[in-house]
């Protein structure tokens, strides 16, 4: 499963001439980082376009999960069986249909072709999960930390921002993190909701329409180059967060 990875990172670091052999280097003997001069110069707005739009959406999933799941999980409102049953639904759409959705409601706003459009999008899939694994672990919160809160005269609102959050940083971490992953990794939202601007085109659409140009398919050094690139973010998150990850979502399972 890893060897697609180390392909990929071992064809950025040889020329062309080399990857053209019918046997090229198993190691990257070549040591070029011309591919990597390459793809900066003529991908690094896409890959600024999505660090943009992926972090513009996982602060919009967190702002707006956060207090959907804490009031779900402990203030318990009328009907809250019904809205976890839509929560649960939504993620089973298929992501074409809400695409075509999305696309006549923004056409009707005139934010079609923006980094709204695309942040909006992106927030739409991730909420539902988020709220889902936010929730989860909001349940496992001690009756008695509440109670005492509200004693000290605490209310609702700040019982929210100054105990349930602080006690839900794994969870808000992981539920972020995915959140960014998704929006990431998009390329129906980019291709549907992003047909004629080139300035919020993100990577994904960018190594996409980078593969397919017929000048480039010959220089498969700075293809491989900007897909390293591309997975840098990710994987780097993954690392530093991953402690945070496997918390978030342990303590999500203690209690449902």
């Amino acid at each position: 499963m890893l060897f697609p990875l180390y392909w990929m990172v071992n064809a950025s670091f040889q020329t062309n001439e080399q990857l053209a052999r019918r046997s090229p280097h198993w190691l990257p003997l070549g040591g070029t980082f011309s591919g990597y001069r390459d793809a900066l110069a003529q991908q690094g707005g896409h890959l600024l376009a999505s660090v943009v739009v992926a972090a513009g959406a996982t602060v919009l999933t967190v702002v707006l999960a956060a207090p959907a799941a804490y009031a779900l999980a402990l203030l318990r409102p009328p009907g809250r069986a019904g809205l976890l049953g839509v929560l649960l639904v939504v993620q089973l759409v298929p992501g074409i249909v809400m695409a075509n959705a999305l696309h006549q409601i923004f056409a009707s706003f005139g934010i079609l072709d923006s980094a709204q459009a695309l942040i909006l999008a992106d927030a739409t899939l991730a909420v539902p999960f988020a709220v889902l694994v936010l929730r989860a672990f909001m349940l496992s919160v001690p009756r008695s930390v509440l109670e005492a809160a509200s004693i000290d005269g605490a209310g609702r609102l700040r019982t929210f921002v100054h105990i349930v959050l602080p006690m839900s940083r794994n969870s808000l971490i992981t539920a972020g993190l995915f959140a960014f992953l998704f929006s990431w990794g998009d390329f129906l939202f980019a291709t549907t909701l992003n047909l004629n601007s080139d300035t919020w085109r993100p990577i994904t659409v960018g190594l996409y329409d980078y593969i397919g140009a017929g000048t480039n398919t010959t220089s498969w050094n700075s293809v491989m180059a900007t897909a390293v690139l591309s997975s840098l973010p990710a994987a780097v998150l993954l690392i530093v967060a991953q402690r945070h990850i496997a918390a978030g979502l342990a303590g999500g399972a203690l209690k449902d």
